[in-house]
């Protein structure tokens, strides 16, 4: 399994990305599991939200190169948080690289610690953020879209939180910093969750309808690039790519 085993308390489902040994990466076997799990939580009734979380030091490391999801399936898994009819609340104590940044912007709400840091890193392996897009570019800093896309740097909650790719960083313990939202999300009722829920998310359903057949057309055809095979080939083997001055 790559997920743990789901938590339930006072309304809220705790579900746990489990892969430590790959830095929970976006193998097809995890999102097909943890697309399961939200399922499971949309039509359970004692479920008012659900929490995404993770074991290691890693939230998500991004694809797995070594067995990557369908691009279109990664899409599914993203467009099912953003339309889920209860709110998805990301708890982060660790890094979170490329692909997991789409996990992370398709979220509702999104708290991370004073160890967590953040990186689009798709252009150094000659690829680019093109599915992850879809829930990034509605709710990102178009400015620092632009700068973090095309430079891969690395930057941490604080940063994440001024360019509203997070909704919170914690000073200290995330629980602490977590507290009062879930306290908000327990007080609320279903229909308004689900209704407040779907103003919120709109513009960002508009772009994954209308965009999302480009994105994971371009995305295939970057993963099947002359460039990208040398850029993934090098940091498998932990080297610099040929295109690096």
């Amino acid at each position: 399994m790559t997920l743990a085993a789901p938590t339930h308390e006072r309304g809220i489902t705790t579900l746990t990305l489990d892969s430590p040994a790959n830095r929970n990466a976006l193998s097809a076997r995890l999102v097909g599991e943890l697309s399961a799990a939200l399922a499971a939580c949309a039509a359970d009734d004692t479920v008012r939200a659900v929490v995404l979380t993770h074991t290691g030091n890693t939230f998500c490391a991004g694809a797995d190169l070594t067995a990557p999801a369908d691009p279109a399936a990664f899409v599914a898994l993203m467009r099912q948080i953003v339309t889920l009819p209860k709110p998805v609340v990301a708890r982060v104590t660790g890094h979170v690289r490329a692909g997991g940044l789409g996990l992370l912007g398709s979220c509702d709400i999104s708290v991370a610690g004073p160890g967590a840091t953040f990186a689009l890193t798709e252009s150094r392996l000659g690829l680019a953020p093109a599915v992850i897009s879809l829930p990034l570019l509605p709710r990102t800093d178009p400015r620092a879209a632009a700068r973090y896309y095309l430079t891969g740097e690395r930057f941490d909650a604080a940063e994440a939180a001024r360019i509203s790719l997070i909704t919170l960083a914690a000073d200290g313990d995330v629980d602490e910093a977590l507290a009062p939202v879930l306290d908000g999300l327990r007080r609320a009722s279903p229909q308004g969750l689900r209704a407040s829920k779907e103003l919120v998310a709109a513009s960002v359903l508009e772009t994954f309808d209308q965009h999302a057949d480009d994105v994971i057309a371009r995305s295939a055809a970057l993963f099947a690039s002359e460039e990208a095979r040398e850029g993934m080939t090098a940091f498998l083997e932990r080297r610099d790519p040929a295109w690096v001055w």
